[in-house]
């Protein structure tokens, strides 16, 4: 059977993008690189040891057809609890090709929340590895379900053991390129997970647009992401990038650390990486002290949060390297306002990569011009086509073919977009507008400061005031002079309103699994000063 083919024509920016009826996107991710002679060639690399992209392929169709002997049929949901390992992409993939539809969970949930996952997606099918038992197994008891839960190993049915009796071929199952194909659980960041349906054509449109055109990644690239593939973030990055360039991709299944991926730079000699600014910031911290090898890098890429100005500088100080910042999400998928290689400006998200449309909205509906803040949207072929179950947020996210990210956006004169917090985190304060991410950025501007999240917190009047978390850095003590001087440090360099009444010291922020600080909950622990 000929496999259903995709028309890319490179001769125009962007590229346009022209999909066969009947297209499966795993023919392009996963079938085609044998026939065009890259089977012998590394596909995965980690610290099991590596697979080529012939084997990739093998195991695909093999986790395929396992998924089928097992009951699932095509549309059902397969939810994944599944570390940073070839199996995750056995997974992925073998279900898209067999027409089932693959669900990555976020890995460091606890039973609660997979009992909430478990319950809203409908899932037929919980494939997990064996360190997530503790919490997946007992939220399979409590949620009554699903009928089918495998261990990706350590048990007498287990998926490494039906992969080794499962066929080694497969067919995709036919599909269209807008027909449902994957979903994504939003991170949290503002509460309850929602789950974005994202269709087949949505991972060839990030790969090409970002992936290939403003990153300019290709086949001899090796490209470590130290954000998780569980999120779109880390998916793009290390998975749907690199398979779709022909390149290889390095996989750390363990919590990334300063430390652990550091040592896998040096180790496996990436040419790009994919960190958040939290991590930058304590990469910075071990940098202090060690010196890894980091030569091999061409890129370094952030997302997640915004990356401060003084971040940069910090880090392109002390490694020569830049930092490309962007931003994207869940139900775009992956990055659509990103800094370029040729093209940085800190302290700014950079400019919208070609084939998105971007646009802030401000309070009364009309399109803001530079200089005025405003809700951002973006329009774009990778964006999801709904949340499951869930028509009301939908409806507010999703306005016809725009998508209204929920972030507050200013344009300067030149064209370049900054990031002025959430729309629902920016602050009013004595009837002026104030974004938390100016504070933050002032106060990381300080010497004895690692990284910093501002709320708005009532006072005992029930007026809105900036108070800030701190993480300090190594060695420096928490004091109450150090608060006053943090809090004289923002009066001196910003508006007189714009400086946090309070400052909170603390030894981690609460974050997201994709680095963005969960600002409702340090609302939710604090009262009235």
């Amino acid at each position: 059977m000929e496999l259903p083919r995709l028309t890319i024509d490179r001769t125009r920016t962007p590229s346009v993008l022209r999909f066969a009826p009947g297209f499966n996107v795993a023919a392009p991710f996963i079938d085609r690189h044998v026939p065009e002679g890259r089977g012998a060639k590394v596909a995965i690399r980690c610290a099991a040891g590596d697979v080529t992209y012939a084997e990739l392929a093998e195991h695909v169709n093999r986790c395929g057809n396992a998924l089928l002997r097992l009951g699932l049929a095509p549309g059902q949901r397969m939810l994944m609890v599944v570390k940073d390992c070839p199996e995750f992409f056995y997974l992925f993939w073998g279900a898209i090709k067999a027409g089932i539809v693959p669900v990555p969970a976020n890995a460091i949930l606890r039973a609660a929340d997979y009992r909430v996952l478990i319950e809203d997606s409908g899932c037929s099918a919980l494939v997990f590895s064996p360190e997530f038992a503790g919490e997946v197994e007992p939220a399979i008891a409590a949620a009554g379900g699903p009928p089918i839960a495998l261990p990706v190993e350590g048990a007498p049915r287990c998926l490494r053991a039906l992969l080794a009796d499962a066929a080694p071929a497969l067919e995709p199952v036919a599909a269209e390129a807008t027909a449902p194909c994957f979903w994504l659980y939003t991170s949290g960041s503002t509460g309850r997970p929602k789950g974005a349906v994202h269709r087949h054509r949505d991972m060839v449109v990030t790969s090409e647009l970002f992936g290939r055109g403003v990153l300019g990644i290709h086949d001899g690239d090796v490209i470590f992401s130290a954000a998780k593939l569980f999120f779109a973030y880390g998916l793009g990055n290390a998975m749907t990038f690199p398979l779709w360039a022909g390149a290889t991709t390095v996989l750390l299944d363990a919590r990334p650390t300063a430390r652990n991926t550091l040592e896998t730079i040096e180790r496996f000699r990436p040419t790009l990486y994919f960190g958040v600014p939290t991590l930058y910031a304590a990469q910075l911290e071990e940098l202090d002290t060690a010196r890894p090898d980091l030569a091999s890098l061409r890129l370094c890429i952030s997302a997640g949060e915004p990356l401060p100005a003084e971040l940069f500088r910090r880090w392109n100080e002390r490694t020569g390297l830049k930092i490309l910042d962007g931003l994207g999400s869940t139900e775009a998928l992956n990055t659509f306002l990103s800094n370029r290689p040729d093209d940085v400006r800190p302290g700014t998200t950079g400019r919208p990569v070609p084939g998105y449309q971007v646009r802030i909205l401000a309070a009364d509906g009309a399109e803001a011009g530079p200089g005025q803040p405003g809700r951002l949207q973006v329009r774009g072929d990778s964006t999801a086509v709904c949340y499951w179950n869930n028509p009301e947020k939908t409806a507010e996210a999703m306005q016809g073919d725009w998508l209204d990210t929920g972030d507050t956006y200013v344009r300067d004169e030149d064209g370049y977009y900054r990031h002025c917090g959430r729309s629902d985190d920016m602050l009013k304060v004595g009837g002026l507008w104030c974004s938390p991410i100016e504070i933050e950025s002032r106060l990381v501007d300080h010497p004895d400061v690692l990284e910093a999240a501002v709320v708005g917190i009532p006072d005992a009047s029930g007026n809105l005031k900036p108070e800030a978390w701190v993480v300090l850095k190594r060695d420096v003590a928490a004091c109450d002079a150090l608060a006053d001087a943090l809090m004289l440090h923002c009066k001196h360099h910003l508006a007189p309103y714009k400086f946090p009444r309070r400052v909170h010291f603390v030894a981690e922020l609460p974050r997201t699994a994709t680095g963005k600080i969960q600002r409702y909950l340090l609302r939710a622990g604090a009262g009235p000063t």
